[in-house]
């Protein structure tokens, strides 16, 4: 079965936007990196609030029908516990499996922290900040979080806006939003070109430092 970041761009979507990246870079010094993973972080804790919060309504229910039925009387206090414990196991792995209701239990707020976590980890793992002029750029987008993120190298941020960057970020989760995914990263990456090439023109010994796409299978 594929994972998220796999189905989130087709093959034909992945050369789109790897051509697109070089065509950018041929008008700038800037390394522009755009980067799918199918999520930042696997939120253990939501699967078991999420197990918690469906297994409690369901083994009181099935205390009540199977106790009456049985005629336990006090001994249903047991039962419950029982029943409460096997629908928690169930309950659990639903959630591990059902990312759209596992999402239900994570709060934005970890959400925000755990992308831009796994955003900067990847910024220093693929050696964005290893770049000759400190042009680095990256276009993180975590798929099961539906979240942008773009960090730019130390070069970049003396002289690009942070109100620019969240401009790119509007783009591309528009086009999530209308399921046009391709078009909106490469629509961002030509804006993000036009940008850098202000402030970061090509060189004549410009070389191609970094990866034009990675998919984090």
């Amino acid at each position: 079965m594929k994972s998220l970041a796999q189905q989130f761009l087709s093959e034909p979507d992945r050369e789109k936007i790897i051509q697109t990246v070089k065509e950018v870079e041929q008008e700038t010094a800037g390394e522009i990196l755009p980067m799918v993973v199918s999520q930042s972080y696997t939120y253990p804790m939501a699967e078991a609030i999420g197990g918690l919060v469906l297994s409690l309504p369901i083994s009181l229910i099935l205390t009540y029908f199977i106790g009456g039925w049985l005629w336990i009387g006090h001994q249903n206090m047991w039962l419950f516990l029982g029943l409460q414990t096997f629908c928690f196991i169930v309950f659990h792995q639903v959630c591990k499996r059902i990312l759209g209701l596992k999402r239900l239990f994570i709060s934005q707020r970890e959400i925000n922290a755990e992308v831009e976590e796994a955003a900067t980890t990847s910024f220093f793992r693929e050696g964005l900040y290893k770049t000759r002029d400190a042009t680095g750029i990256l276009i993180f987008i975590s798929v099961f979080e539906h979240k942008v993120w773009v960090l730019g190298d130390e070069g970049i941020n003396k002289k690009v806006s942070e109100d620019q960057w969240d401009n790119i970020v509007h783009i591309i989760t528009d086009g999530i939003k209308q399921n046009n995914q391709a078009e909106a990263i490469c629509l961002a990456v030509n804006e993000v070109g036009h940008i850098l090439k202000q402030h970061f023109p090509i060189k004549p010994d410009d070389r191609n430092e970094l990866k034009n796409l990675i998919i984090e299978e």
